[in-house]
């Protein structure tokens, strides 16, 4: 069942590469936790111990305002194809903007993604398995470019006038730092 690892090793590449989707959990020390679903091509495992991902304009930007007051994230992969397996990565996290000067470095590393608002630097101390054995299977249609489209349409300023109506606090009111 459950297995415990310092670092992510050779068979959990191997798993996050074949997966077309992550979560992201945070949570502020009170308050609501937050569990995203996250695609596009926004991830990469840049060390042992260091995953680096690109997040886009969303309706919430609780991420940001959680990591703000408690840098605890976790990360988790489901197999929904044949090999049963969840894998979850914890771990400490730190917000990236546009305006810092490691974006454009780490920036490179993905394809340019119209309404890319922050990048996430996570510093993982566990990786865990577990079994996935309830996990239903899915079949992959293919991904979605309506966020891509509706960036594109918007164009930046419009995005960022949409960061600032909808993206500067959380649900429970912490800011985002969205804006600077």
């Amino acid at each position: 069942m459950a297995k415990q690892f310092a670092s992510f090793e050779d068979d959990h590449l191997t798993t996050i590469a074949a997966q077309h989707m992550f979560f992201v959990g945070t949570a502020a020390p009170e308050g609501r936790v937050n569990i995203s679903p996250k695609g596009m091509d926004s991830l990469r495992v840049t060390g042992p111990n260091e995953v680096v991902w690109l997040n886009v304009t969303g309706s919430g930007n609780e991420t940001a305002g959680h990591l703000q007051r408690d840098p605890r994230m976790t990360l988790m992969w489901c197999s929904f194809e044949k090999r049963p397996m969840i894998l979850r990565a914890y771990g400490t996290a730190q917000t990236l903007h546009p305006r810092d000067a490691r974006w454009a470095g780490l920036y490179a590393l993905f394809p340019p993604i119209p309404g890319a608002r922050q990048i996430y630097v996570m510093a993982v101390d566990m990786v865990q398995t577990s079994c996935g054995y309830a996990v239903p299977f899915y079949d992959h249609v293919g991904p979605r470019d309506t966020l891509r489209r509706w960036a594109e349409q918007k164009g930046d300023e419009g995005v960022a006038a949409y960061w600032d109506e909808k993206n500067r606090e959380t649900l429970d009111g912490y800011p985002t730092g969205i804006l600077g």
